[in-house]
């Protein structure tokens, strides 16, 4: 396939939060670029819109096309999320937080974590060296600093939003920039002889024609499946919960800058604190639990009155065989879903919308620049998969079958590197291309109680007092660092509240 000069009509199928991302995208960011981007969605058709926790990379997407970032929070009723607290996943009574930051200062190229293992008797716990930890035990925030000899400039933070606001509000956005949106249920697709998608009939008889087409359909994947049979790389043997239900509740209690994933029976619970209401959700196996059984003890747990009856949701742990497939491009949950559990959905979809206009393919052949994106995204979806993976696997739970068969399952060949890596040497795995980074994989690693047998064996040529005494001093800096910051309440009312009005 050969991409023609413009003007070229993208046609992106399905709205939500993966269509009109990928609409505000393109319009923003390839805006000389002479396209003609046309969205086709159905209001009677609806969207998951549980995806209430973010990392922090969508805040440089929504930068790089122009949002405000206090106008978009106090749109979508937004709240700050410095990481993820796991609740009974090593075992039960455990609890550690995930964070969007370091772990102390690297020395001489020696890690951090190295002279926390050789001294963790009489340093304690490693996360009181993390500020975004800090902080969030004591609901407290401040933005990062770009100075980076302050203890600020050591992580980053993320948001806990409304799901079902940020579309709409992309919509504006894209609309704005020459998005034409048309209403309309998809009922034909014709592709031609070379096995391109070329036209999309309508319910109503219409015919939308167009060189490059953006599959956003969710789970149905209309394109890149029923057109185009492209094929999916199911991992339910590695990942094995495939339902959860979702309810939002009142709040109860402070509003807290993290989320929180609660291991339980058959899978795990959500806690998502929004300005004006808690998400919360049970993720789960339908091996080990029924859905009734689960909707009554998502229902039975929750904090707060119900505000809204529980939404069932059912997905398989995978991708599709190919991203791009001739002239589409599956971008969203019609490209694949590796469940709720380190908030990656919408990550998946920037980084499916980037490399998109990375490689966008105008005006020369799309073969190299599709075979390189489904390798890179192939990539992304596997580094994901490890690491949700590890966190079932590291665990020494007894107490039901989920967990004892996660215990002992044979995981991926790439994640027993990984692990037998860091339990020989302390040295967590590096990669150019893939999400989570050293910070992520030791927070799991250490927090579930994966520990190496050796550390960095330089560690033993500092005078041992000295280091001691400055690693107390460092997490002496931390702490205060985090009493002087805001209460995060105080400064969401501050700097981004939700209008009265828009709580209705």
């Amino acid at each position: 396939m050969t991409i023609q000069p413009s003007p070229l009509n993208v046609v992106i199928v399905g709205g939500g939060t993966a269509g009109w991302m990928a609409a505000a995208g393109l319009s923003s960011l390839l805006e000389n670029a002479g396209l003609n981007i046309t969205l086709v969605e159905s209001a009677a058709i609806g969207t998951v819109g549980v995806g209430e926790a973010t990392l922090p990379h969508l805040r440089f997407f929504n930068q790089a096309i122009g949002i405000d970032e206090y106008d978009f929070m106090a749109a979508t009723r937004a709240t700050v999320k410095l990481g993820i607290e796991f609740v009974d996943w090593g075992k039960i009574g455990d609890r550690y937080i995930h964070p969007f930051g370091d772990y102390g200062i690297p020395n001489d190229g020696v890690g951090f974590h190295h002279f926390w293992r050789r001294f963790s008797g009489e340093l304690g716990s490693i996360s009181q060296f993390s500020l975004p930890v800090v902080a969030a035990e004591l609901g407290k925030f401040e933005p990062p600093s770009d100075d980076e000899r302050s203890a600020l400039s050591t992580f980053r933070f993320a948001y806990q939003f409304d799901a079902t606001q940020y579309a709409p509000y992309l919509r504006r956005h894209a609309e704005a920039r020459g998005v034409t949106r048309l209403e309309g249920r998809v009922v034909d697709v014709v592709v031609d002889e070379e096995g391109d998608v070329r036209t999309l009939k309508l319910e109503d008889g219409r015919e939308i024609h167009g060189d490059l087409f953006i599959d956003c359909s969710g789970f149905i994947g209309l394109l890149i499946e029923k057109a185009l049979g492209t094929g999916y790389e199911e991992w339910t043997h590695w990942l094995p919960c495939d339902r959860a239900v979702a309810a939002p509740c009142e709040h109860a209690g402070e509003l807290l800058p993290y989320t929180r994933a609660t291991a339980r029976e058959a899978g795990w619970q959500w806690r998502i604190p929004l300005q004006h209401r808690t998400g919360n959700g049970y993720v789960y196996s339908s091996q080990f639990i029924d859905d009734q059984t689960a909707m009554d003890s998502l229902v039975n747990s929750l904090e707060g009155p119900l505000l809204a009856d529980p939404k069932p949701l059912r997905f398989v742990t995978g991708k599709r065989r190919k991203l791009w497939n001739k002239n589409c491009v599956a971008i969203g949950l019609s490209g694949g879903f590796l469940e709720p559990l380190e908030s990656t959905s919408i990550y998946l979809i920037q980084q499916g919308i980037t490399y998109l206009i990375e490689m966008f393919p105008h005006g020369v052949s799309a073969e190299v620049a599709r075979t390189e994106y489904n390798r890179i995204m192939d990539l992304e979806f596997k580094r994901i998969r490890d690491f949700l993976i590890l966190h079932y696997h590291a665990t020494e739970r007894t107490d039901a079958p989920l967990w004892d068969m996660m215990r002992e399952m044979d995981v991926p060949d790439s994640l027993k590197e990984k692990m037998a890596l860091f339990r020989a040497r302390g040295q967590v795995q590096t990669y150019d291309h893939g999400l989570f980074l050293e910070p992520s994989w030791l927070a799991v690693y250490l927090g579930q109680r994966v520990l190496p047998d050796h550390y960095d064996p330089r560690v033993d040529e500092y005078p041992q007092n000295e280091i001691v005494s400055r690693l107390q001093g460092m997490k002496t800096h931390i702490r205060a660092s985090a009493d002087q910051m805001m209460g995060h309440a105080d400064w969401i009312s501050l700097h981004c509240p939700t209008p009265l009005e828009g709580l209705s």
